[in-house]
């Protein structure tokens, strides 16, 4: 159990996979299974493709959550771009501004345990959880 904060920054296309490998190793060391090490590390990577295609740049955060019952591990994406206009339609399947399927936000929710997202111009903050019940 540790409230260590991990920082990534997202910059570009390699961050994306920088940010993805971070958090499936740390999701391992907390103890979390191959899959739901896959379905954290593929949460970030949606969510910190969108901090490219819409804001240029942010930050990934990860923070170890976990205590004697459960494996928490809190995983929060911002940046200061020009914000989502529109949330409740980002959340919808299909829905997209920049030409993609739409499956992004949406699908990242479906990955998690926890997720929530505010956004307004100049920020916009991810953050959602994997949480397991330690065996």
């Amino acid at each position: 159990m540790s409230s260590d904060l991990i920082r990534v920054p997202i910059n570009g296309i390699s961050d994306i996979i920088c940010a993805r490998l971070t958090v499936r190793r740390e999701a391992a060391r907390i103890g979390f299974s191959t899959a739901d090490q896959t379905r954290v590390a593929t949460a970030v990577s949606e969510v910190a493709r969108n901090v490219i295609n819409y804001a240029t740049e942010g930050v990934c955060t990860l923070r170890d959550d976990s205590n004697s019952d459960e494996l928490h591990l809190q995983v929060t994406i911002e940046d200061h771009g020009p914000g989502i206009d529109n949330v409740v339609e980002a959340m919808r399947d299909g829905y997209s501004t920049g030409g993609g399927l739409g499956a992004g936000l949406p699908g990242t929710c479906r990955l998690v345990s926890l997720f929530n997202i505010e956004s307004r111009q100049g920020l916009t903050r991810v953050t959602f959880s994997l949480i397991r019940k330690r065996a």
